[in-house]
């Protein structure tokens, strides 16, 4: 009878410290889940600021003031510029 109970208080001790393991593990987890997904919020917001500063530098006015003003460029000619057709692929 004593071996019966002593072997059933192993049984017991262990599947509470295997249970005590597994909620540790996954609350520190959980930890790492929101850690994470408070990184990724913040480099969604960057994307975001990435986007819009994109295309404020790629606004055709602003390139065109750019391109006279610092670059010295204007438009050809009306003569300059040659009109292509491209062929049909074969």
């Amino acid at each position: 009878m004593a071996r019966i109970l002593l072997t059933l208080l192993l049984v017991t001790v262990g599947s509470a410290l295997f249970t005590v393991d597994a909620n540790h593990r996954a609350r520190r987890l959980f930890v790492e889940l929101e850690r994470e997904q408070a990184r990724m919020r913040q480099l969604e917001v960057e994307w975001g600021q990435l986007q819009l500063e994109q295309s404020t530098w790629a606004n055709h006015a602003r390139v065109e003031k750019i391109a006279r003003e610092k670059l010295q460029m204007k438009p050809p000619a009306p003569g300059q510029v040659l009109s292509l057709e491209g062929r049909p692929a074969s």
